[in-house]
């Protein structure tokens, strides 16, 4: 039986314009990471609710209205939205704590977030013609920004509630009539989510939501009805969605994150990179794409950068993801707790020593105290970490440090510490990843025109401001033609 601490809601679908019961996976539950006691079953769609899903987004794209009156309705009911997300701010906190894992002082903050980034999406509806005049010698020539059509919107579950209402609003903003599938193993949050947007008032069609794990995903990613796929997850997963999609060239945005390289210069001051390194490494449990997992140390700085993280550690507070006092909370589930412990034993016959300091609670969930894994070769430490854990190289020169950077896969973010700022930020600049932080890993955009690549293995695409154009719309050009132009 579940235990105390349900996750949410049951998952139930969302299939043209009505909810409906999932199917369950015979034996299979979703556990509270705390306790490893059951919550709800795992459920999935079968595939002919998928193919209704599919139907129903494909009956329900339209071009539509874009004059200032229709954005104008459009914005308002997303208005609408982030009211409603609002007054679940508590339910959406407590649920995405206890399906990722990361405490709910955190989850409360990413919660009171949701409604400033649909009210951004609509204000960008507002202020963002989607019919522009061209300079065209007096001639008639629009340029019209247009959805691209059905869109599939799969979703990780280290961002349960953020990335999914991110995504959705981006692309219902944009026109496109949206399938969301969140991870099998935090689908609760996106189904709250879900329920704001349709309780809002939706259009027909504009949302559906269904469950499942990657064979559902395989099934809509591989669709020919749907024409744009955005996708923050795995590389395995993402490489799987690129050949698919390449078979009718879907628009597709893949962020599958990587091992993130931080580089320490040797006039870096120890207490802002220890600083530094222990937030990115236990923000969200180091459960975030873009935190740091590869320091590469002047050799002369790694036994103190391992003092002062260990010592850092040693009085962080690791409990139950429910406890207002929990700094770092369980791992989200029960494989990739597995592949954690995996990752740690690949370093130690790298030739790492290991430093967990931190004190464990008497709880039987996916607990690890962060981690500092030192002295392995830093040309075979390439897997990505994704918890809170780091390793940590030492190198002879900035010039080494780059090289080692810059080998896949990495991509998504790196890190610089250093006192002369100008050499970080130049020395960041040579980095291949979308973005790069000097002194500091936070997890805010670095500007409010931050625009983010992904380069090489951290996907395909990006992310920053006005997604809904910048992804969910291709450009198609209208206008008069003339004897005059040269050809």
């Amino acid at each position: 039986m579940p235990g105390h601490d349900t996750a949410g809601p049951q998952p139930v679908n969302y299939i043209a314009d009505e909810w409906c019961a999932c199917a369950t996976v015979p034996d299979s539950w979703n556990l509270n990471p705390n306790t490893r006691e059951p919550v709800h079953r795992t459920v999935t769609t079968t595939p002919d609710d998928v193919e209704r899903a599919l139907r129903h987004a494909e009956r329900s794209y339209d071009v539509g209205r874009w004059d200032e009156e229709s954005r104008r309705e459009r914005a308002a009911m997303l208005d609408r939205v982030a009211t409603l997300l609002d007054g679940r701010a508590e339910d959406i906190a407590r649920t995405d704590a206890l399906t990722s894992g990361t405490p709910i002082g955190v989850t409360r903050t990413v919660a009171a977030f949701l409604p400033h980034r649909i009210r951004a999406a609509a204000a960008d509806l507002v202020g963002i013609p989607r019919v522009t005049a061209l300079d065209a010698g007096g001639r008639d020539v629009r340029l019209y920004k247009v959805p691209w059509g059905p869109a599939a919107i799969l979703t990780p579950w280290n961002g349960p509630s953020f990335i999914p209402a991110a995504k959705v609003v981006s692309a219902i903003a944009a026109g496109c009539p949206v399938i969301l599938k969140p991870s099998e193993h935090a689908p609760a949050s996106a189904q709250i989510v879900a329920e704001c947007f349709v309780e809002a008032g939706l259009p027909s069609g504009a949302l559906q939501l269904v469950h499942g794990a990657g064979d559902v995903g395989a099934r809509l990613t591989s669709d020919p009805r749907i024409k744009v796929v955005s996708f923050t997850g795995g590389p395995g997963a993402g490489r799987a969605i690129a050949r698919a999609g390449a078979e009718d060239f879907k628009v597709l945005q893949l962020e599958l994150g990587g091992n993130n390289p931080v580089i320490v210069l040797d006039d870096a001051d120890i207490d802002v990179a220890a600083d530094g390194i222990l937030e990115g490494m236990t923000k969200i449990n180091g459960q975030w794409c873009e935190g740091p997992g590869k320091v590469l140390a002047p050799r002369s700085l790694v036994d103190p950068l391992v003092e002062a993280l260990t010592e850092r550690i040693s009085k962080v507070v690791v409990g139950h993801s429910l406890d207002e006092d929990s700094q770092v909370g369980p791992i989200s589930n029960a494989p990739h707790f597995a592949t954690l412990r995996s990752r740690l034993d690949r370093l130690r016959e790298l030739g790492a020593v290991i430093h967990q300091p931190a004190q464990l609670p008497e709880l039987d969930g996916f607990f690890m105290s962060p981690t500092v894994a030192a002295g392995a070769d830093p040309r075979e430490a390439t897997a990505e970490l994704f918890g809170p854990l780091v390793s940590l190289h030492a190198v002879d020169s900035t010039d080494e440090a780059l090289r080692i950077a810059n080998v896949a896969p990495s991509g998504l973010d790196a890190y610089v510490f250093g006192s002369d700022t100008d050499r970080a930020i130049e020395v960041g600049s040579r980095m291949v990843a979308g973005e790069v932080r000097v002194n500091g890993a936070k997890l805010a955009d670095l500007g409010d025109d931050s625009a983010q690549s992904f380069w090489g293995p951290a996907g395909l695409g990006g992310h920053g401001p006005a997604e809904s154009v910048r992804v969910f719309c291709g450009d198609r050009v209208v206008g008069v033609d003339s004897p005059d132009l040269p050809l």
